[in-house]
């Protein structure tokens, strides 16, 4: 984005809005900035481009670039990821979400990538690149956050964006991202309508605010605590405006609720993942201390990538990154709030306010779960506030000829602090990646199919597929229908969605696509029902050694399991049984894939959720 200037020197201005070139008229409201020219532009400042400001931007991109061509070529997210090529696809063909297909997120991100593959087409590369921009999005969001303390200030805060953004989950458009994004600039037009009382800002806000909901349900807390804080002032000018954006960016939402029904919605987007899912997928709080607790965790840290410097071992630091993620969510907004109640009011403080109670908004993400994605997913937004927080902490310490190297602490200590607490999920990917970008390290196991391509971590998984795809290729007609689970159905603690992206000819046969514990694998849940009417399963042990410490050890109904024996033949067997194909077969062939032993150990359950 183009760079807002105020000065000629990279110098953050004082500690107040600076006095307009012309007297305010005394109608003007406290604190309001009122020459739109000489402030950046969150403050109401207008877009000016310097060669200062590019060089600023232009740095900060190319940061955020440097991994990006690993990452485009990077391991994905078999479920999180497949689930974000196959659902909008879904939606093309007129399905619809919570009624054809679980989905537990709005379908404001669902529409947006549907209408984004009619454009640049249904590919792998296509939804990186949408995953791309939601997360430059962020970064610079972050930026205009954090510039009206300087340009060097902007963009450390926005390197320590990057750093959390860019390499936690690689380049997968998860609705999360979306949502924080349009968040954090509609978080942007409050503050400058706050500041200059544009009713077009505070539309504006409404609009991105409430696609943001869209995207994701979940941040309406944040969301709502944000607007509040930062318009309760201008409140009888910003209530209108703001709430007709509001309604206009949530037009996703309505025709979901009038599509699918209120109850279906609320079911599927409330129900599901607050009540039914959440024993399945909830970890400790905090972190173990002597393990690594998240399944996906444990596996990544089983062949780690390099990393050249002393580290505290992973859990270890899962364990202090939590902490730090949860007192600095909240010590943002308090340090704001209590340097405004001491010094008063002023258009800096405030924008460290206002964007900071957005940050702890989204602090129940890091508490629910707290494993890395979503430690990073709370700390992309309070951690870069804090490169602004202690900026300003200086200047009021030695003023305002503060030097460069002192504008630039800020940044270096939470820098540092990310090298002490999470440098294995922050710069150790980062180096991964930028070495997979010039050629340093060989790509990942790539899996094809025509124009479809996925890639995998695993070597024997990538085999596995490679095996399966001309069986079921010549068993299969266009049209047909298909399954994609685990192996044994009782525990479906993960789903390879990536499958169903492979093959796009056939119709996935369930509504259980996504897979997760408490809902596919609850007794009744209709799954059963579903595999008495597929044609073709695809069943994996990627994932039997799935073990985390909440139920999803916990079997749960064999109603899935006896259907897959009652109506299905093996038909293929693949690197030592990783995965299975079942063809449709009169009477069934007696067994199911919880039948047959896999490469991967069965999980045994502890005894205290035995029962």
């Amino acid at each position: 984005m183009p760079d807002q200037t105020e000065t000629s020197h990279d110098q953050p201005p004082p500690a107040a809005a600076p006095e307009p070139a012309d007297p305010a008229p005394e109608s003007a409201e406290p604190g309001r900035v009122t020459d739109v020219e000489v402030v950046p532009f969150v403050l109401g400042g207008r877009l000016r481009f310097t060669w200062r400001g590019l060089i600023a931007v232009g740095a900060l991109l190319g940061f955020s670039m440097i991994p990006v061509r690993g990452l485009f070529r990077s391991p994905g997210s078999s479920m999180e990821e497949g689930f974000m090529l196959v659902f909008p696809r879904l939606v093309q063909q007129g399905k619809i979400p919570n009624v054809d297909f679980l989905h537990l997120y709005g379908p404001g991100s669902l529409d947006a990538l549907a209408g984004w593959y009619w454009i640049f087409g249904y590919t792998l590369e296509a939804e990186r690149a949408f995953a791309l921009v939601q997360n430059l999005a962020i970064i610079f969001a972050l930026y205009a956050l954090t510039r009206p303390w300087g340009r060097t200030t902007a963009l450390g805060a926005g390197v320590v964006a990057a750093l959390l953004t860019m390499t936690p989950i690689g380049l997968a458009a998860l609705a999360w991202h979306g949502a924080i994004a349009l968040a954090l600039w509609s978080t942007v037009f409050v503050i400058r309508a706050r500041n200059t009382g544009q009713i077009a800002s505070w539309a504006i806000a409404g609009l991105l605010a409430g696609l943001a909901l869209s995207f994701r349900p979940d941040v309406v807390i944040a969301m709502t605590a944000a607007v509040l804080v930062g318009g309760w002032a201008a409140r009888r000018t910003a209530v209108r405006p703001f709430l007709l954006g509001a309604v206009v960016g949530l037009i996703p939402m309505w025709i979901q609720l009038i599509v699918a029904g209120p109850v279906e919605v609320f079911d599927g987007v409330v129900i599901d993942p607050v009540v039914r899912l959440r024993p399945g997928r909830e970890l400790p709080t905090p972190p173990s201390f002597d393990q690594v607790d998240g399944a996906l965790q444990a596996v990544a840290e089983g062949v780690p990538p390099y990393w050249p410097l002393p580290a505290m071992s992973a859990n270890h630091q899962l364990f202090f990154w939590f902490f730090s993620v949860v007192l600095i969510a909240i010590g943002v907004p308090a340090a704001a709030w209590w340097i405004r109640r001491r010094h008063g009011a002023n258009p800096l403080i405030d924008t460290l306010l206002v964007a900071g109670v957005f940050g702890l908004g989204i602090l129940p993400q890091a508490l629910q779960r707290p494993d890395s994605t979503h430690l990073a997913w709370v700390a992309m937004v309070s951690w870069p506030l804090l490169v602004a927080l202690i900026t300003h902490l200086l200047r009021g310490r030695v003023g305002s000829g503060i030097a460069r190297a002192t504008v630039a602490t800020g940044a270096i200590v939470v820098l540092v602090l990310m090298l002490v607490v999470s440098p294995f999920y922050t710069y150790r990917y980062y180096l991964l990646q930028a070495r997979v970008s010039i050629g340093d390290l060989p790509l990942p196991f790539l899996v094809e199919r025509d124009d479809r391509k996925f890639w995998f971590g695993n070597p024997e998984v990538a085999n596995a597929l490679n095996e399966m795809i001309p069986d079921l290729e010549a068993l299969s007609e266009p049209g047909d229908s298909l399954i994609v689970g685990t192996a044994d159905l009782s525990r479906t603690v993960y789903s390879d969605v990536s499958i169903y992206f492979l093959f796009d000819d056939l119709d996935p046969a369930t509504y259980y696509i996504e897979m997760d514990p408490g809902l596919a694998d609850a007794e009744d849940s209709g799954l059963a029902e579903d595999i008495e009417d597929a044609d073709f399963l695809v069943l994996t042990n990627f994932w039997s050694g799935w073990l985390e410490p909440n139920t999803s050890v916990k079997r749960q109904s064999q109603e899935h399991n006896q259907a897959v024996a009652d109506n299905f033949c093996l038909v293929g067997q693949y690197e030592s049984n990783l995965l299975m194909l079942f063809e449709r077969c009169e009477g069934g062939g007696g067994i199911s894939g919880a039948d047959v032993d896999g490469i991967y150990p069965v999980v045994p359950v502890p005894e205290e959720l035995a029962d």
